[in-house]
């Protein structure tokens, strides 16, 4: 595995180091102790597979509060997606700056998204699918949200966004507590 820092501090993205020959390639996705030896979060409890059905699609920008924050690694698996980053955390000196990057099947690239941050997505094709690995269980106590389109913050999206949810779309303007 490969890891390239963002410009966000603790957050990187991942690529496998395949090996290949003319059968194809093997590559590791996920390995705990290469996790661990970059001072990654290497443990988790929960897998979540998405599917959008429409190009467009935005998912997000989720995250949980405290003590159920939550590390996550994102990966697309059919189609592509813009992903986005948003760090929360109060002490640090990225707070408020964003981070996008493509995931598709075919570049097999991952997103570790580390506690602080909330994470969102756009699809840029139909029928897109992630799954996503997460190291701590669900808590709709714990969930909270940013808009993807609040003034506070410049996210970037490479296309307008045609399907939000209203649940997504409804998120109040982000107020820092």
């Amino acid at each position: 595995m490969k890891f390239t820092p963002t410009p966000l501090p603790g957050a990187f993205l991942i690529d496998i180091e395949k090996r290949g020959d003319e059968r194809g390639f093997f590559g590791r996705a996920f390995c705990e102790n290469e996790l661990a030896a970059q001072g990654l979060s290497s443990r988790f409890v929960q897998v979540n597979n998405s599917l959008s059905a429409t190009k467009g699609t935005l998912r997000g920008m989720h995250y949980q509060l405290a003590p159920k924050a939550e590390t996550k690694i994102v990966r697309c698996i059919r189609g592509a997606i813009w992903d986005v980053i948003l760090d929360l955390r109060k002490d640090s000196s990225t707070f408020g700056q964003s981070f996008g990057a493509e995931l598709s099947a075919d570049n097999r690239r991952m997103m570790y998204v580390p506690k602080g941050f909330a994470h969102g997505c756009l699809t840029l094709e139909d029928d897109t699918e992630l799954f996503y690995l997460v190291d701590e269980f669900y808590s709709p106590a714990e969930e909270r949200g940013v808009r993807w389109n609040d003034p506070q913050f410049d996210m970037k999206w490479p296309i307008p966004p045609v399907v939000v949810s209203d649940k997504d779309s409804g998120w109040k303007d982000f107020v820092t507590t």
